[in-house]
């Protein structure tokens, strides 16, 4: 695994060159601000594929102001890189969120009615549900293959002795619906329902828009994390470099015991119109 960061301090040979420097595990490039054109993109690209290829090593991390340089990441992904993001350490965070919501918002809990939306029956969906319907009294699993979650359905109502809904009911389902968890859904499905208008959204994969002008609820996309250990890496987000160092072929609880024993707490949530 490689960081790939800009310079502190690139020479002036180094950006009439684009030579990319390589520290350690630390890919360096000879950039300071923003504005990386697309000729310079591609050449740092071609430069730093030159270098992951001899090491055969295909998972990066990026700081945050090479995030921002759209044209060289496209290339990037374009070799099949993996670029860690902190979407999966997002979803494994799912409870954290739902909590740190809860409390900033000061959200009464006899009136939480929580939309889990979900199409992939993975074992962390399956996790996630059964354990909030412990907790929560108001769940409605909205999904397009209601079918194989009334399997589920049907374990929580014989194994805890409690109902709920799935349903894919466009104009009712989502309406009442005040915290939803989007776990799998695109932005165009999101949108083929009607939403609770003041609704909070956490959109636990992709970047989701929701197009409703009487939207007026809480549309979250992003987070960043408090980690005691990232300080040696203030270049980049926390979320990054800690999911970056997980092993995450275990199961979920063992993966959510090592995140409670390192302390791990939400800092923000994200939203396009606030930060919470």
């Amino acid at each position: 695994m490689y960081y790939i960061q800009e310079s502190d301090k690139p020479s002036k040979v180094g950006k009439l060159f684009n030579i990319v420097k390589l520290e350690n595990d630390n890919i360096i490039l000879p950039i300071t601000n923003i504005n990386m054109d697309e000729k310079t993109a591609y050449k740092l690209a071609c430069k730093t594929k030159t270098i992951l290829d001899k090491t055969n090593s295909k998972k990066i991390v990026l700081s945050k102001m090479i995030k921002k340089q759209e044209t060289y990441v496209n290339y990037l992904y374009t070799y099949n890189y993996e670029i860690v993001d902190g979407k999966w350490l997002f979803q494994m965070l799912i409870f954290n969120v739902l909590e740190y919501i809860i409390q900033k918002l000061k959200i009464k809990e006899d009136t939480i009615c929580i939309g889990i939306l979900v199409n992939d029956i993975s074992d962390l969906a399956v996790y996630v549900i059964e354990k909030l319907v412990t907790k929560y009294k108001y769940i409605n699993i909205v999904t397009n293959h209601i079918n194989l979650f009334k399997n589920i359905e049907n374990k929580i109502s014989e194994e805890y002795g409690i109902w709920i809904h799935v349903g894919n009911n466009k104009r009712k389902v989502l309406s009442k619906t005040n915290i939803i968890l989007n776990l799998d859904f695109p932005t165009e499905l999101i949108n083929r329902y009607s939403i609770y208008n003041e609704a909070n959204i956490i959109n636990f994969r992709g970047n989701v828009k929701i197009r409703d002008k009487r939207f007026n609820g809480i549309n979250i996309n992003d987070y960043e994390i408090d980690w005691k250990e990232a300080n040696a890496f203030k270049k980049f987000y926390t979320k990054d470099i800690y999911e970056a160092i997980q092993y995450k072929n275990q199961p979920i609880e063992e993966i959510l015991k090592k995140i409670k024993k390192d302390n791990i707490k939400i800092k923000k949530l994200i939203a396009n119109n606030i930060t919470i």
